[in-house]
């Protein structure tokens, strides 16, 4: 597997702990809708919504790697699972300032600062990857028959301990080093205020066809270079009185992102379904309706992203820089909202009695002004340059969505369009995308694909190709592995 396919296998396994945020988003949000004004002290039942919030939020690194390991893991086992969590308790504990200060014989005050940030995302997932790699190379391992006990999935948590010990020796040294380089890229971000998070914005979208986004989001949203922008903001008040946390500040790299999926992409939307010739409207009325609801609504993007994304890549850059403009403009205005999944209306609704939710109402303004400026923008440029967004194919039929709604038998038809079960290497998902590792994928048909309800098609080295379905994916990839 090349390195652009093994970060895709990380970006997709990283889905894994965080599809646990919105749990922590849903017991948090209601609890600060009970108690407004206290933030759980004015009422037992908000203190114990938002404390068994917290206890997900608090957990995030340890979640990183049990969820990495899990997800990389070849059978998705809990055996490697229990081996990421093996791992990372051996690492934080061994690199624990008391602990190298212990080991090196030096004064507590002495030990560098990066050790008593040792328990966070970035050591999760190295983890977890580690954890994985060792299930995936000894989970079948048979052992003498006096220690038959230990083999095949049984030795993967003793080996972990094991090289877990190396690896901490090693990080030991290079930590200090990485943990400074990534602090002071996350500081030149911050240190450039709004202009840093458009830049972030900008990027975000740039990268999300290939998938790589999540790698970025790790370090602004999370703890692996002190921003942890999405934990301090769900941590509401106790964040605040922790220092973690400043109003009209924290959640600057969320809030841009309300405009763009509740009204920004929606507009696209319309203007591509306008763009559309006559007699191809009412199909492409119906992907556009439903790719710009679950937008509006949940902040599921990438079914519509994905229909112009290729087809029109000139449309995508304007998409990405728009973003870029909108988080810039939510940030220098204080307009502030949180999320724990995306940046649909359930989060906006849930984050809006949060204590570091500032004027988040002015989003929907800031929205309505950017559904006209993506309406606009996309219809001209559409027709200006003619660009092939759907229902504008000169001969290619418009991808409708698959008539059956029959989940096994649409995992048999997207199994035949790929080329059966024995050009299929891997099956996987994450929240929106069939992640396939083929034999030849010079066999598959896009247009079939399409026309089966694919959203868009991503072709990465010689062998990876990822299919877009929306929220369908995780349920389509169980099927077609057990019609294998």
């Amino acid at each position: 597997m090349n390195i652009l396919g093994y970060l895709q296998k990380i970006g997709r396994a990283l889905m894994v702990p965080v599809a646990v945020l919105p749990a922590a988003a849903i017991l948090m949000g209601i609890g600060y809708w009970i108690d407004p004004n206290g933030w759980g002290g004015g009422s037992p039942v908000a203190a114990f919504l938002i404390k068994a919030g917290a206890a997900i939020i608090d957990s995030m690194p340890v979640l990183f790697a049990v969820g990495v390991a899990y997800g990389m893991s070849k059978d998705k086992d809990g055996s490697a699972a229990l081996a990421g969590l093996v791992g990372f308790l051996v690492v934080t504990t061994l690199l624990s300032p008391g602990a190298v200060a212990q080991i090196k014989g030096i004064p507590a005050d002495q030990v560098p600062a990066a050790f008593a940030k040792i328990s966070n995302q970035f050591v999760g997932i190295l983890c977890g990857v580690i954890a994985a790699e060792l299930y995936n190379r000894f989970s079948s391992v048979e052992l003498h028959k006096a220690l038959a006990f230990f083999s095949g999935r049984r030795l993967v948590p003793i080996v972990t301990s094991v090289v877990m010990i190396v690896v901490s020796f090693i990080l030991m040294a290079v930590w200090p080093v990485i943990y400074g380089g990534l602090v002071h890229f996350g500081e030149s971000i911050v240190s450039m205020g709004s202009t840093g998070a458009g830049i972030y914005a900008f990027f975000n979208r740039l990268l999300i066809p290939v998938g790589l986004h999540h790698a970025l989001n790790s370090v602004f949203w999370f703890d692996v270079a002190g921003i942890n922008d999405i934990p301090n903001f769900l941590g509401g008040q106790s964040s605040i009185d922790a220092g973690k946390a400043v109003v009209g500040v924290t959640g600057m790299y969320q809030a841009g992102f309300f405009p763009i999926m509740m009204f920004g992409l929606p507009g696209a939307a319309l203007a591509i379904y306008h763009s559309a010739k006559k007699e191809n409207k009412e199909k492409v009325a119906s992907i556009m309706i439903a790719a710009a609801f679950a937008a509006f609504f949940t902040g599921v993007t990438e079914p519509l992203e994905f229909s112009f994304m290729f087809v029109a890549p000139v449309l995508y850059v304007i998409h990405a820089l728009l973003t870029g403009l909108s988080v810039f403009i939510a940030s220098s205005m204080h307009w502030i909202a949180g999320f724990g999944f995306s940046a649909g209306l359930v989060d906006m609704v849930l984050s809006s009695r949060n204590p570091l939710a500032t004027q988040w109402y002015m989003l929907l303004v800031q929205g309505l002004v950017f559904f006209g400026l993506y309406y606009a923008i996309f219809r001209a440029v559409i027709v200006k340059f003619n660009l092939k967004t759907p229902g504008r194919e000169d001969d290619e039929a418009v991808p409708v969505q698959a008539q059956t709604t029959d989940r096994t038998e649409l995992a048999r038809q997207y199994l035949e369009v790929l080329g059966g079960q024995d050009n299929l290497v891997t099956i996987d998902a994450c929240i929106t995308r069939l992640r396939l590792t083929l034999k030849d994928r010079s066999i598959v048909d896009e247009r079939k694909l399409k026309a089966l309800g694919a959203a868009g098609v991503v072709k990465l080295g010689e062998q990876n190709l990822q299919v877009i379905l929306g929220p369908l994916a995780e349920i389509i990839a169980g099927e077609m592995k057990a019609l294998r």
